[in-house]
């Protein structure tokens, strides 16, 4: 039986460097190795490193893609209804796990609602992610989007949806089988919206966020109410891979400009999900924790702040 490839674990951030919220910084322990983790409010554990999985289709490519992603130390998979590769992500795992020493509980997995679920549909949305993911349980489950498909954008019924939605996905986290439970593209309105009237706190918010979008006031509003920080789209969809001063930070480090967009998250306490279908380049992605980057170099990054949002923008959804 092969050995799981570990990843070092990085050092703690300082507090200039990360959200000062001690749950959340890296810790030497993890779910099967040494991958730096975030505490979530839930008291779970959730690697700081995840792959993404947008975009990934088909048995084969899902296979060699997770077979890679694990030989290279990752043990956070995310998906989600809309990326239609939840049955193929399930059947990877479970026959890949093995080979690489690993069980259910080594790993986990995030998924999300998707917004033709909002609403009156949620529980059945959750319940078929965990048929097609063939689980007992998902670690973390997301409500994707705070819009409702088929629904406009100022349409007074998403709020009332998305707290229906909010309510069924309370009572599967009280069942045990949603771990923990959270949102994504949720401005600060959506946020303050949830707080005020939810049971179960959300554990995390997952965001878009690079150093062209530093999202300062989410990122305040998650460390005074303990929800956790997570980051997507860290490269710009690709964009800022060309960026001259990422690219020059990258020579002066010897890294990859990837490596650098990566890192500049990490080394602030902000879990991250690279994704990719080349083997390759999901293991250059996971070797983000052997190296600093100089204070200087994650201020200038930080001062690319443009508000630049390279997906989806949910500020218009009421």
């Amino acid at each position: 039986m092969e050995e799981p490839l570990l990843i070092p674990r990085p050092p703690i951030p300082s507090m200039s460097d990360c959200d000062p919220q001690p749950s959340f910084f890296p810790d030497s322990s993890t779910l099967s190795s040494l991958t730096p983790f975030v505490l979530l409010n839930t008291g779970a554990r959730m690697p700081l490193l995840g792959l993404g999985t947008f975009q990934l289709r088909g048995p084969e490519d899902t296979l060699q893609v997770v077979d890679s992603a694990l030989s290279s130390g990752y043990r956070s998979f995310d998906t989600a209804s809309v990326y239609r590769n939840e049955t193929d992500l399930g059947h990877a795992l479970r026959q890949l796990l093995p080979k690489h020493g690993l069980t259910r509980e080594d790993i986990f997995i995030t998924s999300k609602l998707g917004p033709k679920d909002q609403g009156v549909k949620a529980r059945e949305g959750a319940l078929r992610s965990l048929e097609l993911l063939d689980l007992e349980y998902i670690d973390l489950y997301l409500i994707h989007w705070p819009g409702t498909q088929g629904l406009g954008v100022g349409d007074l019924r998403n709020p009332k949806n998305r707290a229906q939605s909010w309510e069924e996905l309370e009572e599967l986290h009280t069942q045990g089988r949603l771990r923990a439970i959270g949102v994504s593209n949720y401005t600060p309105g959506h946020m303050k919206e949830l707080l005020d009237v939810c049971r179960v706190k959300p554990a995390v918010l997952q965001v878009e966020f690079h150093p062209c979008l530093v999202q300062e006031d989410l990122r305040r509003l998650c460390r005074e109410e303990s929800v956790c920080f997570q980051a997507y789209s860290s490269l710009g969809t690709g964009s800022l891979l060309q960026d001259p001063l990422v690219v020059q930070v990258a020579k002066g480090c010897g890294r990859s400009p990837a490596q650098v967009l990566l890192r500049w998250a990490v080394q602030q306490g902000v879990p991250v999900l690279p994704k990719s279908s080349h083997p390759s380049r999901v293991a250059e992605n996971a070797r983000v924790f052997d190296f600093d980057l100089k204070p200087e170099d994650m201020e200038r990054l930080g001062n690319m702040e443009s508000g630049q949002k390279y997906c989806w923008d949910p500020s218009h959804v009421v």
